[in-house]
């Protein structure tokens, strides 16, 4: 089953992938090329740009994580 890359709204910049053969593992995107790891690579291998649009489009989870820098 490939890959299925999805927008929680219609609006958004960031793309989730959902991968049924993984559990546990939060991949988003801004282009469905370059992949993020919520938990591995939020904050520190985004943009600025980039962080400011996570953080608009999903603010659960950027309240969620806030204290990494």
């Amino acid at each position: 089953m490939p890959n299925i890359w999805y927008k929680n709204k219609e609006t958004d910049t960031i793309w989730w992938k959902d991968d049924p053969t993984v559990i546990g593992v939060w991949i988003f995107s801004f282009d469905k090329t370059t992949e993020f790891n919520m938990f591995h690579d939020y904050p520190y291998k985004l943009t600025k740009e980039q962080k400011q649009i996570f953080d608009k489009e999903n603010p659960e989870w950027a309240d969620f994580i806030k204290d990494r820098k």
